[in-house]
């Protein structure tokens, strides 16, 4: 794995919380196209709206995305990674969203990866985000969520059955539609409209836990493949086909654990 850039499940690498949260901080202050403000706006407003949703591109916009982001905070800090979060697991059947990312503080400031400012939109959008309960305010808009009951997050088993879906556009479909739209809507709020979704620092390890499934269903069906007509269908705004994100290595990370789930 010389070279390649490793995603840790954030529950089992708690010495790369501190460099974790530093990153999101110093991102959160800059505010070109380098910094959270922006990266985030790419999912959902300001528009363009590029992300894509309910079609065989989900698996690959969004690998495609989380690589952009991932690559771009690299820049405050090489060490850094998006952790994955498993919402499968014993510990978030137990607390829901790990506690990294609910403590309120951390050595008396605010806790970065608890809540994120809005940054990028306008008056308008922040006045709609507040009045549909995805923003905290106007004047201060910062993200915010109402979960669900940890135990009704996904199961191993749920995920076990699309890891033996045979084809590329049934697995797409089904892990879209079950899991990650389920995962958005339990953390509510910010995390549960498309617009506002990725400003949500829980946003990253999310989808990072579904490209992690969509990098095990590979493992488990070598050679199957989207279909041949999507594989040079662009990816914007990233200057990304299907083809190139199809092998991770390729773009330069993979997981830590390799093991099917």
């Amino acid at each position: 794995m010389d070279g390649l850039t490793v995603r840790r499940s954030i529950r089992s690498s708690p010495d790369d919380i501190p460099m974790i949260r530093a990153v999101f901080d110093r991102a959160y202050r800059i505010m070109d196209d380098r910094g959270y403000g922006y990266l985030a706006g790419i999912h959902g407003y300001p528009l363009p709206q590029y992300c894509d949703h309910g079609s065989p591109l989900f698996l690959p916009w969004h690998r495609a995305y989380l690589h952009l982001f991932e690559q771009t905070l690299k820049d405050i800090d090489e060490s850094f990674y998006i952790p994955w979060w498993d919402w499968t697991s014993g510990a978030s059947h137990r607390e829901g969203i790990p506690l990294p990312y609910t403590v309120a503080e951390v050595d008396g400031a605010p806790n970065p990866l608890a809540s994120a400012p809005f940054q990028g939109l306008s008056p308008a959008i922040l006045e709609l985000f507040y009045r549909h309960g995805l923003a905290t305010s106007t004047d201060d808009p910062h993200t915010l969520r109402r979960p669900g009951d940890p135990s009704e997050l996904p199961s191993r088993d749920r995920i076990d059955d699309l890891l033996g879906l045979g084809t590329y556009l049934d697995f797409n479909s089904q892990l879209e539609s079950g899991p990650h739209n389920f995962v958005h809507d339990w953390c509510g709020a910010t995390m549960g409209a498309v617009p506002s979704a990725a400003f949500d620092p829980i946003f990253w390890s999310h989808h990072a836990m579904i490209d992690r499934v969509w990098y095990l269903w590979q493992i488990r069906h070598p050679g199957a493949l989207p279909p041949a007509g999507l594989l040079d269908a662009p990816l914007p705004p990233f200057n990304l086909t299907v083809r190139d994100v199809l092998d991770v290595e390729t773009l330069g990370y993979t997981y830590a654990a390799t093991v099917i789930i």
